[in-house]
């Protein structure tokens, strides 16, 4: 785990989380990334690679089944809710998405370790902090049973088998 994933791991226990209570993925599976100095700094993703992995998004939304999803930075708030989302205009909101979900934007943990201050970074950890208190209730897989599961590897899954009410049961579908 790198310094964004122990930011994570503060915030998630300040807000009375830990890990196994929450199910962590990437919105957009590929990761480029631009030297800076010593630091790699993620590259923003194409559209065509934010197309290419949505199966696999979309399946995992699937199979956890939550009632809310907290967005870590505009990127993932931008995959979910497709055009022009702001961060810096929804940051905390709660925002209607796919039926009974709502999405909830806030920052990701990079950015609280790359705020210019002290201050902020401060300021930045108690709103993520209060941000991921947002506590959902999830329907589906636990994350312990799709750490199991067999999420799609490199083809995406069909369409039709996923909408065949035999394979809805379980996980087995993907």
């Amino acid at each position: 785990m790198g310094p964004a994933g122990a930011i994570l791991d503060r915030a998630l226990t300040a807000a009375g989380l830990s890990r196994g209570d929450v199910y962590v993925t990437n919105a957009v599976k590929h990761f480029k990334w631009e030297p800076r100095g010593k630091r790699r700094l993620h590259a923003k993703p194409t559209a065509r690679e934010i197309k290419a992995c949505r199966p696999w998004l979309e399946a995992e939304i699937e199979a956890v089944d939550p009632l809310g999803i907290p967005c870590l930075g505009a990127t993932a708030a931008q995959v979910l809710l497709r055009g022009t989302f702001r961060l810096t205009k929804h940051l905390g909101e709660r925002l209607p998405w796919s039926g009974a979900r709502c999405i909830l934007a806030t920052f990701h943990p990079s950015a609280v370790l790359r705020a210019p201050t002290s201050q902020d970074r401060q300021r930045m950890m108690r709103q993520f902090t209060s941000d991921l208190r947002l506590r959902v209730t999830r329907r589906g897989a636990t994350p312990r049973e799709m750490a199991t599961s067999n999420l799609p590897r490199r083809s995406p899954p069909a369409a039709k088998a996923r909408s065949s009410p035999a394979t809805r049961k379980g996980l087995g579908h993907f």
